[in-house]
């Protein structure tokens, strides 16, 4: 019962957190927001009103895992009630997964609060059809909130607030050029061109979450893509989490 406790318990701080209130609200402001530049999108307010609102729910919930996620050890042992947890019966890696449960729920309830703004303002324009796209869309997004996720509870169990921040964020955005990089390294020298495939075999293949174009069109995914990436991320996140485990088993609070 350990890891659900300690997932209940991040998530409820995390949730009461004045960050995520304010991400919230900065997230449906921009969703309504693009209703002013309709008139500028030359017939593609549909369009416009989609790609913004997906956007702003990778954008605004990469804010909240940088300014809370990364934190997520560190105010721990600030506080010093890491010591009091851990000298407890609970292994450290539960501590980490318990986290990573914790914030990733509540990244999931403002993806969902998210969600649902944009499909009303859709529903009020007419688009109501559109729910299933968007929704599909906006799956794909929690799962990529997910894995940066457990980048940032890596990192977090690894270093203090702001470098871990760094890292997270940079692993982000060399993960959304994923595909670009092993391109990249076919031109490339064989040696530097090896680095780049490492690289690119690395960090998170982000990509495969963003279906914001599709969306933008009223089409969905392929079943066959969202399933596949559903797998891609439950193995990335246990892949970082087994690590972070690792290093944390190391680390000498004392």
């Amino acid at each position: 019962m350990t890891v659900p406790l300690i997932a209940r318990n991040t998530f409820r701080e995390a949730i009461r957190d004045r960050v995520v209130a304010g991400v919230v609200t900065a997230g449906i402001a921009v969703i309504i927001a693009t209703q002013l530049l309709r008139g500028l999108a030359l017939g593609e307010g549909f369009r416009l009103t989609i790609d913004l609102g997906l956007t702003s729910i990778s954008v605004f919930g990469l804010l909240i895992v940088l300014l809370v996620g990364t934190s997520l050890v560190a105010k721990e042992i600030e506080r010093r009630t890491i010591y009091n947890l851990l000298s407890r019966p609970i292994g450290r890696p539960a501590y980490l997964v318990g986290k990573w449960l914790g914030l990733t729920g509540t990244l999931w309830v403002v993806a969902g609060s998210l969600t649902l703004a944009l499909w009303v303002v859709l529903a009020l324009r007419g688009h109501g059809g559109t729910g299933l796209v968007v929704l599909e869309a906006a799956y794909l997004a929690g799962l990529e909130l997910s894995v940066v996720t457990a980048l940032a509870v890596l990192f977090s169990a690894l270093s203090t607030p702001v470098p871990s921040a760094l890292y997270t964020l940079g692993f982000y955005m060399v993960g959304q050029w994923s595909w670009d990089l092993r391109d990249f390294a076919r031109q490339f020298p064989a040696g530097l061109g090896s680095v780049l495939r490492i690289v690119a075999d690395v960090v998170p293949n982000l990509p495969v979450f963003n279906m914001r174009t599709l969306a933008a069109h009223g089409e969905a995914a392929p079943f066959y893509h969202v399933a596949l990436a559903t797998l891609y991320a439950l193995v990335y996140c246990g892949c970082v989490l087994s690590l972070a485990a690792a290093a944390f088993e190391s680390r000498d609070f004392k």
